[in-house]
C-alpha cells in the first residue's frame, strides 16, 4: 500500500530557529529541528526522516507532497548530476546542503516513491498538518525548550544516527569547518548542515567589532545573495506571499521593462495571482558595494523567456532583504 504523506520546513526570521515534519494523520507523524537553520534545511530533513522512518517498509512506495519546488528538483532532477561532478553545481562551486543531500540519496536506495508539488498555506490537509508541527518544532527552539518530536512511523527506529534524541534532531558526525557553518546558517538552496544545540548561531561567531553583514568570508556571505535570489524564483516561496514578504525590504520597489514602478505590497499582490512556473539563473556580476549592499546581476530563464535582471540587496537586522529589482526581456 502507498504511504502518503506531507514534508515540510519552517525558519523563523529564515535563518533563524528551524523545523520540520513529516504527516501521515494524527497517529503518524513526526517533528525535529535546529536552533539556527532555514526553510530548505527543513524541508530537506523532513524528506529525510520520513525516508529513513519508513526504511522498514522498503517494498512499500511513498508518496510525498511538498510545497518545495527546490527540494522536488533536488531529489528527482538535480541529484545525480550533481553526483557526477563530485557534489558540484554546473558553476564549479560546492552544492550547499551536500550533508542532507547526501543522506538523501542513501536513504532513496531501492526505494519506489514520488514527489507532487502542491501549494503552501492554501489549505491543503496533510500539507496544513505537516507545516504547523514544523513551525511548532521552530517555536519551541527559539522558546529554548524541547519540541514535540510526535509518535513517528509504527515499528521505525527513530533513533538520530549521531546520538541525538529527544528532539527529533538529526545532526552530522563531525562539525564542519567555519565557513560551513556560516553558510549553513544563511537562507541557502543547497548548504552545509550544522544541527549541534550547543552550535553558536551565525553571528555569536563573528568578532563583534565587525559589520555582521560581511564579518563571514566575502565569498560566503556574496554566495548567500544568490541563493537568497534563487529562491525568491522558487514558485513555491512565490505562491506565498508571507515567504516571500520576508525577502523583501518594506521600502521595496522594482521597475518594469515597461517603465512601470512597482512597491513591495504590488509585487505581493501580484504574486498571488501567479501561476507556479520554474525559473532558472546565470549569475552575470555579484559586487560588495559598502558594508551592508550587495548588488548582484543575472540572467533569468523560464517559459516566458529570458531577462537580464539587477538586484540591491541589503542587511540589517541581521537579515539580508532585497531593496530594488529591474528586469529587461532579453531579445
Amino acid at each position: 500500500m502507498t504511504i502518503v504523506a506531507a514534508a515540510d520546513g519552517s525558519a523563523l526570521g529564515n535563518p533563524g530557529p528551524a523545523g520540520w515534519a513529516w504527516y501521515v494523520d494524527d497517529n503518524c507523524w513526526r517533528a525535529g529541528g535546529w536552533p539556527h537553520g532555514t526553510n530548505n534545511m527543513g524541508e530537506l530533513m523532513a524528506v529525510l526522516d520520513l525516508f529513513r522512518s519508513t526504511a522498514h517498509l522498503p517494498d512499500e512506495p511513498l508518496h510525498i507532497l511538498c510545497d518545495s519546488q527546490y527540494v522536488i528538483n533536488s531529489v528527482t532532477k538535480w541529484m545525480p548530476g550533481w553526483k557526477r561532478k563530485g557534489w558540484r553545481k554546473s558553476d564549479g562551486k560546492p552544492v550547499l546542503n551536500i550533508d542532507l543531500l547526501k543522506d538523501i540519496d542513501a536513504a532513496i536506495s531501492g526505494r519506489k516513491y514520488t514527489f507532487e508539488w502542491v501549494k503552501g498555506h492554501a489549505g491543503h490537509d496533510l500539507n496544513e498538518a505537516a507545516d504547523d508541527r514544523a513551525r511548532d518544532a521552530a517555536t519551541a527552539y527559539q522558546a529554548k525548550r524541547t519540541p514535540n518530536a510526535g509518535p513517528g512511523f509504527p515499528g521505525a527506529n527513530h533513533s538520530s544516527p549521531s546520538g541525538t534524541s529527544g528532539a527529533g534532531t538529526s545532526a552530522p558526525a563531525k562539525k564542519p569547518p567555519l565557513a560551513d557553518r556560516a553558510t549553513a546558517a544563511t537562507l541557502l538552496d543547497d548548504g552545509a548542515l550544522f544541527a549541534d544545540p550547543e552550535q553558536p548561531d551565525l553571528f555569536s561567531m563573528l568578532d563583534d567589532e565587525l559589520d555582521p553583514a560581511f564579518a563571514a568570508p566575502l565569498e560566503t556571505v556574496l554566495e548567500t545573495v544568490v541563493e537568497l535570489e534563487r529562491l525568491l524564483l522558487d514558485p513555491a516561496v512565490r505562491a506565498d506571499p508571507l515567504r516571500a514578504g520576508e525577502l523583501l525590504h518594506p521600502d521595496f520597489e522594482e521597475i518594469g521593462a515597461s517603465g512601470n514602478r512597482w512597491s513591495r505590497q504590488d509585487v505581493l499582490e501580484m504574486l498571488e495571482d501567479e501561476e507556479p512556473a520554474g525559473s532558472d539563473m546565470e549569475v552575470l556580476t555579484l559586487t560588495k558595494l559598502d558594508t551592508a549592499t550587495a548588488l548582484l546581476t543575472y540572467r533569468s530563464f523560464s517559459p516566458d523567456g529570458n531577462a537580464l535582471r539587477s538586484s540591491l540587496w541589503q542587511h540589517n537586522n541581521g537579515q539580508w532583504r532585497l531593496r530594488f529589482h529591474q528586469g529587461t526581456p532579453e531579445s
